[in-house]
């Protein structure tokens, strides 16, 4: 493989952006100046990206190996190594290492096989899944939850179709506004200070406090994530983001920003969406860890109901069997925007 040296045109460097190892070689790697402009695309946030539907139209697999664009061709895996030590400049330890070690097709393409398992095993240790950019190409057509209902799906109301139909591997958002309200226990007041900190509830009380929920699906996983935002009187808005994970059997664990996972299952009684509780847990090595935290906290549970074709009421609760009621919140929301990705 053979560069011109008179060879110019962008080039593009298609990474994984969870992946250590990846992100080092992209925050190190120079072009030559006589190439052109390198452009970085992280794999995982950019999935609509020109380039990366161009390379799942090439049928190349980013979970195989990092792809670069230069002059109309696409490199991959060892090519790629191959064409960042051509391409590259000699400034930085990364870019003369990297020069030395990969202008041999044939070293690179032995190597490249021991640097692809290397990613993956980081990626485990990190609890992180494949980008699998080829099996997620095409936008599905099934929401997220309709598997998780299962043969309840047909039977939701209209609003709760509009509430939950976020499609997976893609930017679909769906937007709810409402009034809420917020009330905790003498212990959840206590717990304020360090709900503040890790995110893990409202850290506020209050009624009649207008709230606008961002219902957002993930370009690279079939995650359902939450940005609730609150206006409380005198305060900046405060969000309360978690992360929804189907795992199986109309379950999913809840994910709040310091990774501790409510567990529930869904099912619809002909009246309400019901929200049981199945435990706390945490993600560790990819693998979920069950968290004793009911003999603290208690039990959580949540319910929703249709009130119209666009407007549901909901509430949700911690109890514990010693001191009842910790926290609850409860309101009514209006499905105001459904922006799903076409």
């Amino acid at each position: 493989m053979m560069v011109p040296r008179e060879a110019k045109g962008d080039v593009w460097y298609v990474y994984d952006g969870e992946c250590p190892l990846c992100r080092t070689a992209a925050r190190a790697l120079r072009i030559r100046e006589a190439v052109a402009q390198l452009h970085l695309v992280n794999a995982r946030e950019a999935a609509d990206h020109p380039v990366i539907k161009e390379i799942n139209a090439r049928g190349l697999d980013i979970d195989k190996g990092t792809v670069i664009k230069f002059g109309g061709n696409f490199y991959h895996g060892g090519d790629a190594m191959v064409m960042m030590a051509l391409l590259g400049s000699r400034s930085g330890w990364f870019n003369r290492v990297n020069a030395l070690l990969f202008r041999s097709e044939s070293f690179a393409r032995f190597c490249y096989p021991t640097i692809r398992s290397g990613r993956n095993l980081l990626l485990w240790f990190r609890g992180v899944g494949q980008i699998h950019n080829l099996e997620h190409s095409k936008i599905p057509q099934s929401p997220i939850f309709q598997s998780i209902f299962g043969e309840q799906w047909p039977q939701l109301p209209p609003v709760m179709h509009k509430h939950y139909a976020n499609r997976p591997y893609c930017n679909d958002v769906v937007t709810v506004e409402g009034i809420m309200k917020v009330e905790g226990s003498s212990f959840a007041r206590l717990l304020s200070p360090l709900l503040r900190v890790t995110g893990a509830l409202v850290p506020y009380e209050g009624d009649n406090i207008p709230v606008t929920v961002h219902f957002r699906s993930e370009p690279n996983s079939d995650v359902y994530c939450f940005d609730r935002i609150f206006h409380f009187p005198g305060k900046p808005p405060y969000h309360f983001r978690s992360r929804m994970q189907p795992v199986g059997d109309s379950e999913v664990v809840e994910f709040m920003r310091i990774g501790i996972g409510w567990h529930a299952r869904y099912s619809y009684d002909g009246r309400k969406v019901v929200m049981a509780h199945r435990g706390y847990a945490i993600k560790l090595f990819g693998k979920l860890v069950r968290l004793p935290f009911e003999l603290l906290l208690g039990n959580g549970n949540a319910w929703e109901e249709a009130l119209s074709d666009d407007r549901f009421c909901m509430y949700m609760d911690i109890r514990h069997k010693l001191w009842g009621k910790i926290y609850a919140y409860s309101g009514e929301f209006t499905v105001t925007e459904m922006a799903l990705d076409r």
